[in-house]
């Protein structure tokens, strides 16, 4: 039997990698194919940005956030992991795109 699972890509500051890692859990529990972050460059991962001068960091924020946006069109919605309210830039825009492509989204808190 192949059944059709719904896809969800999470959404948020990489900040918040427990809460990521709680969620993607949680929901592949529930059923949903989750689709998250590469990396936690603000927990976690800085070997990513060190050595790198001002230029490529530039340019890897850029691809990053433009492959987060590709992850938003596979996916059937988004999850915002929100902690304590907080919606930083990059997730703001990544919000207003799943908005603009008629993605359902959804938030860890109201």
């Amino acid at each position: 039997m192949i059944k059709k699972y719904p896809v969800i890509t999470l959404c948020g500051s990489t900040r918040f990698k427990d809460e990521f890692m709680q969620v993607q859990k949680e929901l592949t529990l529930k059923g949903y194919i989750v689709i998250s972050v590469g990396l936690f460059g603000h927990s976690g991962d800085s070997e990513v940005w060190e050595n790198m001068d001002e230029g490529t960091l530039t340019k890897t924020k850029e691809m990053l956030d433009d492959m987060h946006k590709r992850k938003i069109d596979i996916a059937d919605e988004i999850f915002v992991i929100n902690v304590g309210g907080y919606i930083g830039e990059s997730t703001k825009s990544e919000i207003e795109y799943a908005i603009s492509k008629n993605k359902k989204v959804n938030y860890l808190e109201n």
